[in-house]
């Protein structure tokens, strides 16, 4: 393990799609580090389109910036030191990884760690290659089962996130839950949710067809919140649950509009669970009267570690239906156009890139 044939020939340049602006994205030949000691080159297979990718406030501070953290690849060469992975091999790889000793990871906040923060995949995962840097390779690269294509393997990152998610929610069996955003993320929750053993599992969206989706992947019902704009979102909530609320809550859209019908529509004792940011302007007044009578915890999760990756490569591989929410797969020179899909947020839910 870890060398590949002599004769091999490792790239020193790849196509990758790098973000100068928000709505200016190119296909470009990037560099190629040389990999070292450690080091994993990948042949990507397929990488998934992720909608925090399309939120604009967030993505101009980084660019430019080679976009993909959803990918799957296959080993072309293992640096020297590479123990447990082989050239042919296919692999998810993580974007960050934690050093797994220090403070922070030992108490399982791997997304606080300095190295997760620091380590990144060269160049991104929509690309035609890329090194996997060795902390990556230890900290968080699985080797996927034959039994899992492609298609379904990018979830494993998004998928993790909402692992992440729900385990900070605190969500227990025959728990009620509310997820506000029904894209593929709160489309996922909906599933593992339900996976999990929630009671009633409720959706709310602006978009009637993703309304129609919820209740596909496994809600028992579905709020459209702007035709019932003159009933608040927590009124229906509480109708459906009989009085109570929702025991936990998922607020995907980052706003402060959303946070609120949230909290609102959280029962007492239950969870908020902000699982997107507000651009950093952004205030939110909590109610603290309210927050503490009613005794509601508000909990953000943020990105995710190697344990939900693992747990997400578990659900996966016991058949959580993830691919029924792609909606489009495209080429590589077709990338910018699965981004517009995923900002337009319209018709795509999950897009994958396959270069």
């Amino acid at each position: 393990m870890g060398v590949e044939p002599a004769a091999a020939v490792l790239p020193s340049v790849t196509r990758a799609v790098v973000l100068y602006s928000p709505g200016d994205l190119r296909l470009e030949q990037v560099p190629l580090p040389a990999p070292g000691p450690g080091d994993l080159v990948v042949r990507i297979r397929a990488c998934g389109l992720c909608p925090g990718e399309a939120m604009d406030w967030y993505m101009a501070r980084k660019a430019p910036l080679a976009l993909g953290h959803e990918p799957v690849g296959e080993i072309i060469h293992a640096g020297p030191g590479v123990r447990g992975f082989a050239v042919g091999e296919r692999v998810f790889v993580h974007h960050h990884a934690p050093c797994l000793r220090c403070a922070r990871c030992r108490r399982g906040d791997f997304v606080h760690c300095v190295t997760w923060r620091r380590s990144r995949l060269h160049p991104g995962g929509v690309s035609e290659f890329a090194v996997v840097p060795s902390e990556i390779v230890r900290g968080d690269t699985l080797r996927l089962p034959a039994a899992l294509d492609d298609d379904p393997a990018t979830f494993i990152e998004p998928l993790a996130c909402v692992v992440k998610s729900l385990r900070r929610g605190g969500l227990r069996p025959g728990a009620s839950v509310l997820v506000i955003g029904l894209g593929v993320m709160g489309l996922l929750h909906v599933m593992l949710a339900r996976r999990l053993g929630a009671g009633m599992v409720i959706g709310a969206d602006r978009i009637p067809a993703r309304l129609a989706r919820a209740r596909t992947a496994g809600a028992d019902a579905s709020v459209h919140v702007k035709e019932e704009a003159d009933v608040p979102l927590a009124e229906s909530v509480r109708t459906l649950t009989q009085g109570e609320g929702a025991d936990l809550v998922i607020v995907g859209p980052g706003t402060t509009e959303a946070i609120e019908s949230g909290f609102a529509a959280a029962a007492p004792g239950g969870t908020l669970v902000l699982f997107t940011p507000t651009p950093p302007d952004r205030r939110w007044a909590l109610p603290v009267h309210d927050a503490y009578f009613r005794e509601v915890r508000i909990v953000p999760s943020y990105s995710a570690g190697p344990d939900d990756t693992a747990e997400a490569l578990r659900h996966l591989l016991d058949g959580l239906p993830v691919e029924s929410l792609i909606t489009h797969r495209l080429p590589l020179d077709a990338a910018a156009e699965g981004y517009r899909l995923v900002r337009e947020a319209k018709d795509a839910l999950k897009v994958v890139v396959r270069p």
